[in-house]
């Protein structure tokens, strides 16, 4: 009986916090949609792949000109971490940016992939 006490008692006013992180959490997904819809559109693919979880992967395949099978690699461990890296490296220079670029849209891609997008970055090809 003490533990239905303490769980009512807890549950009243503590949900704010988790309302906040909810609201900022739909806030970065929007966001990050957003920037891959419009990445998509400049290199003159569908936008609307940017929604479709394992087609995105293949239409980003497609832009940095690398083969669909690249998305197998994807799923083994570290081998994964590595194609991740090479496609963001891709990526950056098919849109005339440097490395230094790319690395930022790995490890800040809140930030790197809406400059990518809403910039004035502009699709050259793919870079190989």
């Amino acid at each position: 009986m003490s533990e239905l006490l303490l769980l009512a008692q807890s549950s009243d006013g503590g949900g704010g916090g988790s309302a906040v992180i909810l609201i900022f959490y739909l806030i970065v997904i929007v966001i990050g949609i957003a920037s891959m819809w419009v990445i998509f559109g400049k290199a003159g693919e569908p936008g609307w792949a940017a929604i479709i979880p394992i087609y995105n992967y293949i239409v980003l395949l497609r832009i940095v000109g690398r083969p669909w099978w690249w998305l197998l690699l994807a799923f083994i461990p570290i081998v994964g971490f590595i194609v991740a890296i090479m496609i963001y490296m891709d990526l950056a220079k098919a849109f005339g940016k440097g490395t230094g670029f790319g690395c930022g849209l790995l490890i800040l891609p809140i930030i790197f992939f809406p400059i990518l997008a809403f910039g004035d970055a502009q699709y050259l090809g793919p870079p190989n």
